[in-house]
């Protein structure tokens, strides 16, 4: 039986495990001595640029107030039958107006598929949503690779 160890994906299978979109979690900055804010979210993945898109809640209870121009980390996860594999992207997030109708964010977000995942405790009708891209500073991803003992 081999020992399991962890080694890096190439830009393909990274690309081929993020697919176009799917769910993670972020993390923003609270402070020095506190603890990251996290929540769960879903994620479009534009393979053609290498770059993210997330639909998230706004609003004054989302704790979210000032994450424009703020680093973020961004962490996907799965478990696949070849063992397990994850990406982490840090980098600050842009928000999507409508001034970028022209511009390669959209082009990027026609690329993608943010599913709508329904995390919240009122109706999603009722959350007020905006669109935020993230031009990753660096991605690292992993996957399980298994070696003979």
């Amino acid at each position: 039986m081999g020992d399991i160890e962890a080694v890096q994906m190439d830009d393909e299978e990274r690309d081929e495990f993020l697919t176009s979109g799917g769910t993670g979690v972020i993390s923003f900055p609270t402070g020095i001595d506190e603890s990251p804010y996290s929540v769960p979210v879903s994620y479009g993945y534009d393979a053609a640029e290498a770059h993210f898109y997330f639909r998230l809640a706004v609003g004054p209870d989302s704790g979210r107030e000032d994450i424009v121009d703020a680093p973020v980390t961004f962490v996907t996860y799965d478990h696949t039958d070849d063992g397990w594999r994850s990406v982490i992207v840090t980098g600050e997030l842009d928000q999507v107006a409508e001034a970028d109708i022209d511009s390669e964010v959209t082009q990027g977000m026609q690329r993608v598929d943010i599913p709508l995942v329904d995390l919240f405790d009122r109706d999603s009708r009722e959350v007020s949503f905006q669109f935020y891209h993230l031009r990753p500073e660096e991605i690292t991803s992993r996957k399980e690779a298994h070696t003979e003992a």
